[in-house]
């Protein structure tokens, strides 16, 4: 039976403050959490019948069997589906000896949860194993984040730290790329296989003075031919056209 104490437990993880003070996150959907289940420790799962029969083999401190009415009243979503999820959280040292031989993510306060999520799904999709966050990115384990990533949460890297520092720490020994309003075409620029690729903010765009420390401006150019035109594209969009370009000079036409 699912008590009250697990239903606040639960409640209580869609603030930051709770996460990091339990090191605790929570996961929704019969997909993320059986993509979930074999990556992260898992403290709590609440289930239908129907998802643990499907799960035999359930890893977990506790597993608890809950009704729809039940999931209704923990679930932070307004659709709830079979299966929910206390992990605990991971945290991963900064690579460094391998950032030079690697495509490197670096984001930028980047503050929409479902920007958030959704790169690290791109980055995942094209084999991005690291990403660096600025510390005021939102938070990874932010419910809206973890649901945006549809599992790759568990098979990417992400990193908050002070970008500046660990750009000068690694000067010289890698190439910084950075989006802007104004560079070089990115279709018409040569592309290493390795970098760090910095994607700015939502509405201000790279700091000022990240900003100084990128090494090659791109530019991802609008092909309207009429008079307006959006002035941006989303952070997201934008980070997968430009990964999807880094990658594609991988092969041989």
């Amino acid at each position: 039976m699912l008590s009250k104490g697990k239903i606040k437990l639960i409640q209580s993880l869609s603030r930051k403050k709770e996460r990091d003070e339990m090191s605790l996150f929570v996961a929704e959907g019969n997909k993320i959490v059986s993509d979930l289940l074999p990556l992260f420790r898992c403290k709590l799962l609440l289930a239908s019948e129907e998802f643990l029969s499907a799960h035999p083999r359930v890893e977990a401190e506790e597993v608890i069997e809950v009704s729809r009415e039940e999931m209704e009243k923990a679930s932070l979503m307004r659709s709830p589906q079979s299966a929910l999820a206390v992990f605990y959280k991971k945290e991963y040292e900064i690579p460094k000896h391998s950032l030079s031989s690697n495509l490197t993510l670096a984001l930028d306060t980047v503050q929409d949860p479902g920007n958030l999520g959704t790169i690290i799904r791109i980055a995942d999709w094209f084999g991005i194993k690291d990403i660096l966050c600025s510390m005021e990115t939102v938070d990874l384990y932010n419910p809206k984040v973890v649901q945006s990533t549809m599992g790759a949460i568990g098979r990417v890297h992400v990193h908050y730290c002070d970008l500046n520092r660990v750009l000068d720490e690694m000067e010289d020994t890698v190439p910084v790329f950075g989006t802007f309003l104004e560079g070089t075409n990115i279709y018409e620029r040569e592309l290493p296989p390795c970098g760090i690729v910095v994607m700015g903010n939502e509405g201000n765009g790279i700091s000022p003075e990240l900003a100084r420390r990128v090494t090659d401006k791109l530019f991802i150019p609008s092909f309207q031919t009429g008079d307006s035109c959006s002035e941006s594209l989303n952070v997201a969009v934008a980070t997968a056209i430009t990964c999807s370009e880094f990658r594609r000079r991988k092969f041989s036409f």
